[in-house]
């Protein structure tokens, strides 16, 4: 009798263990993070320097930049837009943020006027798409040309410099032994995660992507919400240039050139469906992390810099084909 027990408990327990790796095979997250760890081994297999404790460090500070500015991309994918315009504001709102500490104002104040610059950009670029009705990709293409312009006027084409040496600890510092650019991002995530997974606004989002005619024969006010999408993605992106203004010490007017790019591949390798309306925001990070950990393995191994955009691209069409996939 105890014998059948015990088979039958054995048996509830591997079918219960089947169902719930068949529940978690259909999460957004579930391929992103076996890309990742799958890399994460093949890296640390073919270079002795990769498992060190200041190169993975290095990683985590490079990736945060990219990382903060694929959370506004998140959101705007969602919603079944894209957002091209996250390199060029990335540099407006850091010159910007420089300038106001080089005429003298306080580095908080500064910081808040680069701030609501990306917020404005943002929000600029969701009217166009909300109201107007003009596709995202056009919108945003139109405003990457317009920021980075502005960019080039306000510094007359040269990084601004003399910055005050307080405002380097947010780019340079450290809490708790971890650098305060890992920490900002993470911050970032939870806020977003909050956002999109416990809120109304986030349920909204999602809805917009899935089937934005639904969503407003249901009293969603879609135009609002895709307005605060975009809104997002300027702020991050400001975000993300005044961190990286902080860490170089100086305004650079040329900063985040392809940014936009390495966003967007990594909202696309942590799972979120392109057309919008599915996906996870730590599935962002998880794709952040992979081409973090991808660029510094081929780093570490002398690949040459033309080879590996040859490799990321054919990462990127892997996982877009994969998502594809899994939509039919």
């Amino acid at each position: 009798m105890n014998n059948i027990t015990e088979s039958q408990i054995q048996h509830r327990s591997h079918t219960s263990f089947a169902l719930r790796l068949q529940k978690w095979r259909k999460s957004p997250v579930f391929y992103p993070l076996i890309g990742f760890v799958v890399i994460f081994i093949a890296m640390a297999f073919v270079n002795d320097n990769f498992l060190t404790s200041t190169n993975l460090s290095n990683v985590a500070r490079q990736v945060s930049i990219n990382a903060i500015i694929a959370v506004g991309m998140t959101c705007a994918i969602l919603t079944g837009g894209i957002d091209l315009s996250v390199g060029p504001v990335m540099a407006l709102s850091g010159t910007v943020a420089a300038g106001l500490m080089v005429a003298g104002f306080p580095p908080e104040v500064a910081i808040l006027g680069g701030l609501l610059v990306g917020a404005l950009f943002g929000a600029g670029n969701g009217a166009f798409v909300a109201y107007a009705k003009m596709p995202p990709i056009i919108v945003t293409l139109a405003t990457m040309g317009i920021a980075r312009g502005l960019a080039l006027i306000y510094t007359g084409g040269y990084p601004i410099s003399g910055l005050p040496q307080g405002f380097s600890i947010l780019g340079r510092g450290e809490f708790l032994g971890i650098q305060l650019p890992i920490l900002v991002m993470l911050v970032v995530y939870i806020l977003a995660f909050v956002l999109l997974n416990h809120t109304a606004i986030g349920r909204y989002i999602y809805a917009i992507g899935g089937n934005e005619e639904a969503a407003r024969l249901s009293g969603i006010r879609v135009s609002r919400y895709k307005v605060l999408v975009y809104t997002i993605s300027g702020l991050t992106a400001a975000l993300a240039g005044i961190v990286l203004t902080s860490r170089l010490m100086s305004g650079q007017p040329n900063s985040g050139i392809g940014f936009e790019l390495d966003a967007i591949a990594a909202v696309v390798l942590g799972g979120t469906a392109i057309a919008g309306g599915r996906g996870a925001i730590i599935g962002t990070l998880i794709g952040a992390m992979m081409l973090g950990v991808l660029n510094n393995g081929l780093n570490l191994m002398g690949v040459s810099p033309y080879v590996q955009n040859i490799i990321k691209g054919g990462i990127i069409l892997l996982a877009i084909y994969i998502s594809r996939s899994r939509d039919k």
